[in-house]
């Protein structure tokens, strides 16, 4: 499950590796109403997210990177969500990886500085969708196909090393 975390709205992308194949699962996102107090919104998303890992029991869950913009305020607010969303992948008993924004963008389009638009699309091609409706979700789609990849390189890395 890929995960792109935030305080007023979160984006989840749930995959399966089938051999070489993904499989797209579900996604979207768990919206919050911007003007309940944070730390009501911050137990509204555990309750959200511990709903969503029941359901899709994920093996693993990969959330965006912490990044400090221009706003510190919106920095420490998307590190409570990213908290929130790490306690809830422990209680599942899910492993959690993180992945800087760029890198994933880089893996999934080839460009570490591409649109949100551009990742979109290849997300759609890539997982046979007709649209994704939502920026937070491609995001989180796109967190977890590149946590995919990285999957599979390592499993080929492992293999040359026992040849």
């Amino acid at each position: 499950m890929g995960v792109d975390p935030g305080s007023r709205i979160a984006g989840f992308g749930v995959i399966q590796i089938v051999g070489s194949e993904l499989r797209h699962l579900n996604h979207g996102v768990v919206a919050l109403d911007a003007e309940m107090p944070f730390a009501e919104r911050m137990t509204e998303l555990g309750k959200a997210f511990r709903e969503l890992m029941l359901k899709y029991q994920p093996q693993e869950v990969v959330i965006e990177k912490i990044f400090l913009g221009k706003n510190a305020d919106s920095a420490f607010k998307l590190g409570h969500a990213r908290g929130v969303i790490m306690y809830e992948a422990g209680l599942a008993e899910a492993k959690v990886f993180e992945y800087a924004t760029r890198v994933v963008k880089k893996s999934v389009t080839g460009n570490g500085g591409a649109e949100k638009t551009e990742v979109q699309a290849v997300l759609q091609a890539l997982l046979g969708l007709r649209t994704i409706q939502r920026v937070d979700a491609s995001d989180a789609l796109a967190m977890a196909c590149h946590h995919a990849f990285e999957l599979k390189k390592r499993k080929l890395i492992e293999k040359a090393i026992q040849l």
